[in-house]
């Protein structure tokens, strides 16, 4: 059986490391599914969603020149029409009567800070923290005005 890009196809988990997870295809071949393609949501570790042995649908994204196979399980999965895999909080309320229009549209949108107002207070934060560092290191290593024997 030939393996082509965009097949779906059944597998078998054979093996799991920190960065995918690799499956074993019809045909014997073993391809792998990188963490990043195991689900929609952020994987932190991988044993959460897979086991050895686990039986799993991939479609084949890559066919690499040297017989590398990468796979994907969040693209395995039927999605409706028009939905992207990444989501992570649903619009509410975007119908199409005027109680639904975005506020921003009309110029009511203030931001809390503009972007000088933001960098102003960071330099002043970061000032800040310097003057600590230096004054609690300077004592340390007795510097200006600390105690000499």
């Amino acid at each position: 059986m030939s393996i082509e890009v965009g097949s779906k196809l059944q597998g078998k988990v054979t093996g799991i490391t920190n960065f995918g997870a690799f499956v074993e295809l019809p045909g014997g071949t073993t391809g792998l599914v990188h963490i990043s393609e195991v689900a929609d949501n952020y994987v932190k570790d991988i044993n959460d969603h897979l086991k050895v042995g686990d039986q799993v649908e991939v479609k084949v994204i890559n066919v690499d020149k040297d017989g590398k196979i990468g796979l994907s399980i969040k693209k395995a999965k039927d999605k409706p029409e028009g939905q992207s895999s990444y989501n992570p909080r649903p619009r509410q309320g975007r119908g199409n009567d005027n109680r639904s229009k975005d506020f921003r549209s009309k110029g009511n949108f203030v931001p809390k800070e503009n972007f000088e107002q933001k960098m102003a207070r960071f330099l002043k934060d970061s000032e800040d923290r310097l003057t600590s560092l230096k004054r609690s290191t300077e004592t340390k290593r007795g510097g200006r005005g600390g105690r000499r024997s």
